[in-house]
């Protein structure tokens, strides 16, 4: 499941049931949609959890990075992701890498169990150079109460779960970037019996503007005053076009160890 911040390693159970088999799917249309990847970009998930999100990136052929501040979250999205992505130790709050480093930046999981949600929503701002993506849950959905919507997304004990209306989120939007052009979707859940009998329905529901919908998603484009430059340093260690890819974790790699 894509929500999976408490629950990242046994959460993935759920993916395996007929209900969140489909319903990961319907996430998964929706986010692309909205974020539109391009082969070759790079893809920075805040709150990876067990990288299902970075998945469907993948298969999109960007570079991937996931950071979560669960070790054994982590050690999920490497198995599940092999070395295909890079996997970070590191708080959403405080996002350790340098300003406008990623292409797109993703929060499908950095916001649901923040204090500060404001501040997580800047920090994926500072370090995005294109746009940003944020999907929570919808605090008024057609699938009834926050338990529910656990329940129907496989986190029934997980009380501390953020849900947000969807003003509340665009409003933090603003607040973080004055003037930003918000594109937005959900994905419908029909709840208790009905799912067995509508479910069909709600693939009539318009995903583009749909108030309803249990998952909520949200891209906006980012512009900067300063952006860094990262050429020069590419150019300084004389590097192939090729190679240029994996650039900004060859140079991480040797501010952390301090080589010259």
């Amino acid at each position: 499941m894509i929500f999976d911040p408490l629950q990242a390693v046994t959460g993935d159970d759920w993916l395996q049931t007929r209900q969140g088999r489909r319903l990961y799917l319907r996430q998964e249309k929706l986010i692309l949609d909205l974020v539109a990847p391009v082969a070759g970009e790079s893809v920075l998930d805040v709150g990876c959890g067990s990288g299902n999100t970075l998945r469907m990136f993948g298969r999109k052929k960007c570079l991937l990075t996931g950071m979560d501040p669960s070790a054994a979250a982590l050690e999920s999205a490497r198995r599940n992701l092999g070395a295909s992505c890079e996997l970070v130790l590191g708080n959403a709050a405080d996002i350790p890498f340098s300003d406008n480093e990623f292409d797109v930046v993703t929060l499908t999981g950095g916001l649901q169990g923040s204090a500060n949600p404001q501040k997580v929503l800047a920090e994926a701002v500072r370090v995005s150079r294109n746009r940003v993506f944020v999907g929570f849950l919808n605090r008024y959905s057609s699938a009834g109460t926050g338990q529910a919507v656990r329940n129907f997304f496989g986190f029934p004990a997980a009380s501390n779960l953020r849900f947000f209306s969807i003003g509340e989120m665009q409003t933090l939007i603003h607040k973080t970037m004055s003037g930003a052009q918000i594109q937005w979707g959900s994905v419908m859940c029909l709840p208790g019996p009905a799912v067995a009998l509508l479910s069909s329905l709600e693939d009539l529901f318009p995903m583009r503007n749909n108030p309803l919908g249990a998952f909520v998603g949200m891209v906006f484009s980012v512009n900067y005053t300063y952006r860094t430059v990262q050429h020069p340093v590419l150019n300084s260690f004389k590097l192939k076009a090729r190679e240029r890819a994996a650039a900004p974790e060859a140079v991480r790699d040797m501010l952390r160890e301090g080589k010259p």
